[in-house]
């Protein structure tokens, strides 16, 4: 007898709708795995054997033929275990399908019968709807996770016995007594905004009050961000606390940046939509696939995984020439196209960049009271590990000293905003930028195209005449002045002002130039 149940193929953060098909006949005992499953698939063979004994079940003691169609598809991982052995069950009629319903199968099986979590639910909901699939067996660790798309239809199944529950039930025409009652839905389901208090808030932040006001105007406007300081003067204690004051993701937005992380197996067990953007800090030591994506099996790297939030690289010198020049094709195209022999996949990965780095090797260049060893050649090198090309396209530029006591006993200079009260204005200067690019291919300044400056950024002629001035006496590159004027229009929006005034231009060549003490960098 012949069995047929769907699943799916995972390929970028896409679904591939597969077809588990199982014959079988008589001859020699076994199981025959075809389709072009990796090491993993074909280890199914055994798992499902054992899992279908254990569960109460017999397995059959004839010659088993499983194809997973199409065949041209590389089929990989232990997400085909529950649809191969519900595939088995049916062929061997001790259970049945429903005949006028299509059902879509994912989970991977241990030896007890027990169903286990896969990686990609999401995406394998979303091509099941595209392919008219009725009903979803996934295992109950997803079951959010799926719920994202179709909060209903929709089975979170803990065991191989669950599952033929389920399709007992479907096959008789009713439902279990635990489905969820009434029809297919995919409108967004309920919020349940994760707490931002994991990454603190703004009023720890003890003096620097050019450092919080550059750091919001940032994040409306979604600049790129260099610090660079002593240590100890807040670098990274700064960066963490970007999250905090941006606004939860919008519908669209939140179930791409779910779907990448549901590919990339990092969404926490029974986690649901991610909501908030995200936040990815890789340690300097990562490799190149890590950062940027690839390996044996295409996966997103963390240029992907921080795709609508920040990618913050701590002790960016640190980080290997090579991978740090790779970040500009995700920086101006907003992804990232990762080409192996015979293929290749594009993965979204428009982020926030935010660089932390020291003043140079030893960490005292302008430091008071301290002394630096470090040569000009050395001071140099150091710079040039992170190259003008990729600076270039960093907006804003802060240095930072550590805070003097006074500052931290008596709580800052500043009148120690919280996150709250800055997220407000951002949020209110991101919904300006919304509505006036509505009809565009972008949303936020930072993303302006070179022909669309002109007719968003205006000038009047005293602001031009300034701009002029600054350009010829620090040397700006044609993308450093359209970075000010970038910066200049975010700066407007947070003030809720239609037009770009001197004070705002002025603030953003202030937040363009190097500076850390008497110590100037020429790379513009």
């Amino acid at each position: 007898m012949l069995a047929v149940i769907a699943s799916q193929a995972p390929v970028g953060i896409e679904g591939v709708p597969i077809q588990v098909e199982v014959d079988i006949r008589r001859g020699l005992p076994g199981i025959d795995i075809v389709g072009l499953p990796d090491g993993a698939v074909r280890e199914a063979r055994d798992r499902v054997r054992v899992a279908i004994r254990n569960s109460g079940f017999r397995f059959p003691n004839d010659r088993i033929l499983v194809n997973l169609s199409p065949a041209g598809i590389k089929k990989e991982g232990a997400s085909y275990d529950l649809a191969i052995a519900l595939a088995v069950l049916n062929a061997s009629e001790q259970i049945p399908f429903p005949r006028d319903r299509r059902v879509m199968v994912v989970g991977e099986l241990n030896l007890r019968g027990l169903v286990l979590p896969v990686n990609g639910v999401l995406s394998a909901v979303a091509s099941g709807l595209q392919d008219r699939v009725t009903f979803f067996l996934v295992p109950q660790e997803n079951l959010r996770e799926a719920q994202v798309l179709c909060k209903e239809r929709i089975y979170g199944i803990s065991s191989l016995r669950a599952a033929a529950m389920v399709l007992r039930g479907l096959a008789r025409g009713g439902k279990p007594a635990h489905a969820p009652a009434g029809g297919l839905s995919v409108s967004p389901p309920e919020a349940t905004h994760p707490s931002k208090e994991q990454w603190g808030d703004f009023s720890d932040i003890k003096g620097h009050g050019r450092l919080k006001r550059a750091l919001e105007v940032a994040a409306a406007g979604r600049h790129h961000v260099l610090l660079f300081g002593p240590p100890g003067s807040g670098k990274t204690m700064s960066a963490r606390r970007l999250p905090s004051i941006l606004p939860p993701l919008p519908w669209e937005e939140s179930l791409q940046v779910t779907r990448i992380h549901s590919t990339a197996g990092v969404l926490p067990p029974g986690g649901g939509l991610v909501e908030n953007p995200p936040f990815r800090m890789p340690h300097h030591s990562a490799s190149s696939e890590g950062i940027i994506g690839g390996g044996k099996i295409l996966r997103p790297g963390e240029v992907s995984l921080a795709h609508q939030g920040v990618l913050f690289l701590d002790e960016a010198a640190e980080f290997s020439t090579a991978l740090l020049q790779t970040l500009r094709e995700p920086m101006e195209e907003g992804s990232i196209t990762i080409a192996r022999a015979g293929t290749s996949m594009r993965f979204p990965a428009r982020f926030q960049l935010v660089l932390a780095l020291n003043p140079c090797p030893c960490g005292n260049l302008g430091r008071k009271q301290a002394t630096c060893f470090c040569s000009t050649t050395e001071i140099s090198r150091y710079w040039k590990k992170l190259g003008g090309a990729l600076l270039d396209r960093v907006d804003i530029r802060i240095p930072l000293e550590p805070v003097g006591f006074e500052d931290m006993e008596e709580g800052g200079s500043g009148d120690g905003e919280t996150s709250a009260a800055i997220a407000a204005r951002v949020a209110a200067a991101i919904d300006v930028q919304q509505a006036r690019y509505h009809a565009h291919q972008f949303s936020r300044n930072a993303s302006i195209p070179v022909g669309l400056m002109e007719r968003f950024c205006v000038l009047d002629a005293t602001s031009r005449t300034e701009l002029k001035a600054a350009a010829e006496s620090l040397s700006f590159s044609s993308r450093a002045f359209h970075s000010i004027l970038k910066v200049a229009r975010t700066i407007a929006d947070l003030e809720q002002s239609a037009a770009i005034g001197k004070e705002h231009l002025l603030e953003a060549i202030q937040h363009r130039r190097y500076c850390e003490g008497d110590v100037y960098w020429n790379y513009k």
